[in-house]
């Protein structure tokens, strides 16, 4: 039976501050180059203006199940839906002086591009496979299925500095929005 990546089931465990992120708001991103998904390079510490980076664990495949157990860990569920809510809210983070959007996970370029695709995201994703920006940064990881996967965080990236971190992020389909809502208070403070 497969699941719809689209919608969160309702008893989705909520995760905790852990601190995992705590040293990010006011750190300089680190500049190493990342694949995106529009087949360029992207280093986040080299792009003048603000820029709003979302990083999540994995998104699954359609038709395949999850990894075993991903519903309980929490903070892991919601890729897609988080990553839709970005897309239905690109406009009006442009209005808001949002220069650039971009995913970030540990998957591939490739295994990125099949969701950016599917999901007609109007914006790239990165991909930090080989953990540089994860490791240089100390963005916070977790272990599911093997694998070393990014806690769901959301970054504001101004002139390549973490001016607001997002952490952690709960309910993952209602990220874009929490950011809209501070980008607001921001803009009439």
């Amino acid at each position: 039976m497969s699941q719809d990546l689209t919608t969160l089931p309702a008893d989705l465990p909520v995760p905790v501050d852990d601190g995992g992120a705590a040293h990010l708001a006011g750190s300089a991103i680190p500049d190493i180059a990342l694949a995106a998904t529009d087949g360029s390079e992207v280093s986040l510490a080299r792009l003048a203006g603000r820029t709003i980076v979302y990083a999540y664990p994995r998104t699954a495949e359609p038709g395949k199940p999850s990894l075993p157990g991903w519903d309980a860990i929490p903070g892991a569920r919601g890729c897609t839906p988080q990553s839709c809510g970005f897309r239905d809210h690109f406009a009006e983070l442009s209005a808001l002086g949002v220069a650039r959007v971009f995913g970030l996970s540990t998957q591939s370029t490739a295994y990125q591009s099949e969701m950016a695709e599917r999901l007609h995201l109007p914006f790239p994703i990165l991909s930090d496979e080989s953990f540089a920006l994860t490791r240089a940064a100390r963005l916070p990881t977790f272990e599911a299925g093997g694998m070393t996967l990014l806690k769901r965080l959301t970054l504001v990236v101004d002139d390549g500095r973490v001016s607001r971190v997002f952490y952690p992020v709960f309910p993952p389909d209602r990220s874009a929005e929490v950011v809209l809502d501070w980008l607001k208070t921001q803009a009439s403070a």
